[in-house]
């Protein structure tokens, strides 16, 4: 059973500080590993790699196979049954119509002095995408990484997926397809991500790495941010679910369970105004748990993670949310508008009972990797902005510099920093002069 919660009790609130701060991360003593792995894919680039996909994989390849081939490719996505590349398909036109509306326009104006300012907007130029393989193979995610990089205007996209003992999902082969990718490695791990970011005689090195991925892939990922940039180092999946009595409690069962299902360290929170409603909720999960395929998975996760809050109104359901920051918030209230007006952080809102969560996992348009582990308090979700960056622009006139420039000299000259004073002064005097 989870925890069950009531914001009138007296321990309350240190209760609910516990709940925030627990330590759901499923990660052992990576991070040494990691470094090390790195240092050997930097230092022998292929056979480093190879030798590694061997020992984590048990996949034998040599450096001319450690892309698919066009061919191969061909023959997986063959294999894409009708009604699997007709849900593929609409999910990548629904998300690539919604990215497209992300693009961030260029600005330039002259303003008072004369001196003409602005921005614009430039992709980068490759970026690679990791993709778990294995049990938890996602073609979904690789529409929701490639296609906002592609939108932006990419020119290079590469993936990365783990195929343990040679085995591929034709789905995610086909979703690359379809999102404009160029490569596509049968490597995973933070050999695949060291390989990204240095590059090796066969891999090219890209400028951003996104993507989820493993304890080992979340600490490579923060050790070659800087020499790339990356999206986000994603933790559990978490859910949290504000609902009133006037909701059948087996769909929000199956809400909470459905994060739930994705790891046994993941996190679903109901909380809701009315604690008949929570408690018959918490039966609902009970009862789904008996035949839940996944229910080794998410049993647990429910169990150690999952909680049930009883608040005496919508008012304070939107506070505690908002301490929470969740990656996934649905508002199955009467009117989830007004209540999502209240809430200043969640990675994801989800209006209304007849929107779950999982349509944004899938087919609704919006990103579906999003913070986690409260990081919505100061980040967003992966989005065309990931692969753009703002270069600005500035250019002045004669008289605009005239203007401007010996403040420009006196600040400089109040840092120590003679030369920035000089560079301004030597076009000053040219023009006092003239």
């Amino acid at each position: 059973m989870p925890q069950f919660f009531d914001i009138d009790d007296a321990e309350f609130e240190a209760r609910f500080e516990t709940l925030l701060n627990a330590k759901r991360e499923d990660s052992p003593d990576v991070d040494a590993i990691v470094a090390d792995i790195i240092a050997d894919v930097r230092a022998r680039g292929d056979r480093a790699v190879l030798e590694l996909t061997a020992k984590f994989d048990r996949l034998d390849l040599t450096a001319d196979r450690l892309a698919f081939s066009a061919d191969e490719i061909a023959a997986e996505c063959a294999k894409v049954s009708d009604k699997d590349r007709e849900a593929l398909e609409l999910a990548a036109a629904r998300i690539r119509a919604y990215h497209e509306k992300q693009m961030p326009d260029d600005r330039s104006w002259i303003d008072d002095i004369g001196a003409t300012l602005g921005w614009r907007w430039t992709p980068v130029s490759a970026a690679g995408l990791y993709v778990p393989g294995g049990l938890a193979s996602y073609p979904s995610s690789v529409l929701m990484n490639a296609i906002p990089a592609q939108v932006a205007g990419v020119k290079r996209l590469a993936i990365c997926v783990p195929t343990p003992d040679g085995v591929i999902n034709p789905l995610v082969l086909f979703a690359a397809r379809l999102s404009g990718v160029d490569t596509i490695y049968r490597i995973g791990g933070a050999q695949a991500v060291a390989a990204m970011a240095y590059g090796t005689e066969t891999i090219q090195a890209v400028d951003k790495i996104t993507g989820p991925g493993n304890a080992f892939v979340a600490a490579a990922k923060r050790r070659v941010f800087g020499k790339v940039g990356i999206d986000m180092i994603a933790g559990p999946s978490e859910i949290l679910v504000i609902a009133d009595r006037h909701n059948d409690p087996d769909w929000i069962a199956v809400d909470l369970l459905s994060q739930a299902e994705h790891d046994k360290s993941a996190q679903s929170v109901l909380i809701t105004d009315d604690a008949d409603f929570g408690r018959a909720v918490a039966t609902a999960v009970d009862k789904r748990l008996e035949t839940l395929e996944r229910r080794a998975i998410a049993g647990p996760s429910w169990r150690d993670y999952g909680a049930v809050i009883t608040v005496r109104d919508l008012d304070q359901a939107a506070a505690l949310s908002n301490r929470m920051a969740p990656e996934h918030l649905e508002l199955c209230v009467d009117d989830p508008d007004a209540l999502s007006e209240k809430i200043t952080h969640a990675g994801a809102i989800f209006l209304g009972k007849w929107t779950p969560e999982a349509i944004g996992d899938y087919i609704g348009g919006p990103n579906h990797v999003l913070p986690t582990a409260r990081s919505a308090r100061f980040s967003s979700g992966l989005s065309v902005m990931d692969f753009v960056k703002r270069t600005t622009l500035a250019k002045m006139t004669p008289a605009a510099l005239r203007a401007i420039g010996p403040a420009a000299e006196r600040l400089a000259q109040s840092e120590s920093l003679e030369a920035h004073g000089l560079s301004v002064r030597a076009r000053l005097d040219h023009l006092n002069e003239s």
